[in-house]
């Protein structure tokens, strides 16, 4: 198979597309390594994936038509894995242009250029953050979502109500990914696995919001990859729309505090906590219901916070940026 993968610098997407080529299929890499966080950090993602011949790498915004198409128009791409975003809910708050360019505008780009080129399946990341301040638990995939409480949240929603007009006019597939608070190897220096990791390790302060009373469902890496290739595999077969929507969360929520005091355990360092009150735009509890996913395609994230903290800390600390 021939995949275009956007965000292929990112976390999730440098995990994903090293599966596929692992997996002997040609990856389309696309990212415009932007300075939200230390683009070095993407770059050495990006050297992990190129060592395969099979993969070549575009460094392109996905907010330029133009150039995302004359991309396009040089392969015969089977599938789309749609990773590239502008993250952050905090960050949203300050910068909501940043989020209309790369989530509104760019995945327009996506969708439309998927129907023009006759694309068998396109995957797309959406959030947790849809669901809002839910207290209803855990949160399914037809709760309504019509109330997010961040800018990042919104745009989420908003694509995923593009995905299905486009799915609905063209016939094309689509399936949307609602991502749970994803940790592990590589991963954003903006969440808190790795600002905890990095402040107690420097025997610095961390910030515990809503005194530490947040309840969040953290799904490590690998899981999160299995989930994006397996459903990639199975494009939705409804014959008036093919479109589907799926959580992928590892469905056992942590109270903060106990996240903090497994990473004090794996650290083996005590950490120095300021509790704080909740910060705007933040929910409260994630919480995935992913039967769905498990009826889909036989797989639900299971790895431990504790094992996925493990092979986060052992990963930290031999990257010499993090040092």
């Amino acid at each position: 198979m021939i995949y275009l993968v956007t965000g292929c610098a990112g976390f999730i997407g440098r995990a994903v597309a090293l599966k596929l080529l692992e997996q002997g299929n040609t990856v389309i890499g696309v990212d415009n390594l932007n300075t939200y966080y230390q683009p070095q950090l993407k770059k050495d993602r990006l050297s992990t994936i190129q060592k395969f011949s099979n993969f070549l790498f575009f460094e392109q915004d996905i907010a330029d038509y133009t150039k995302l198409q004359e991309i396009f128009s040089q392969f015969s791409v089977d599938k789309v894995i749609h990773l590239a975003a502008q993250a952050g809910v905090r960050y949203s708050i300050t910068y909501p242009q940043a989020y209309t360019q790369s989530n509104l505008v760019g995945t327009a780009n996506i969708l439309e250029l998927c129907q023009q080129f006759k694309v068998k399946h396109l995957v797309m990341a959406s959030s947790s953050s849809v669901y809002g301040n839910r207290t209803e638990t855990p949160f399914c995939e037809d709760s309504n979502t019509d109330s997010p409480i961040s800018y990042y949240a919104a745009t989420k929603k908003a694509n995923e109500v593009m995905a299905h007009s486009y799915s609905h006019l063209y016939q094309l597939p689509i399936t949307a990914l609602r991502f749970f608070t994803v940790y592990g190897p590589w991963g954003r220096p903006d969440m808190a696995v790795w600002l905890f990791t990095e402040a107690i390790e420097q025997g610095k302060e961390i910030k515990v919001f809503n005194n530490g009373q947040l309840w969040r469902d953290f799904t490590y890496i690998d899981d999160i990859v299995t989930g994006v290739i397996a459903t990639a595999e199975k494009p939705p077969v409804d014959k008036s729309v093919p479109f589907e929507i799926f959580n992928i969360g590892n469905h056992q929520p942590v109270l903060l505090d106990t996240f903090i005091s497994t990473l004090e355990k794996v650290l083996g360092k005590t950490a120095n906590k300021i509790y704080l009150p909740m910060q705007a735009g933040d929910v409260l509890t994630t919480y995935a219901d992913t039967e769905k996913l498990q009826q889909a395609v036989g797989f639900s994230p299971n790895t431990s916070l504790e094992q996925g903290l493990i092979q986060f800390v052992d990963w930290y600390r031999s990257y010499p940026q993090a040092i």
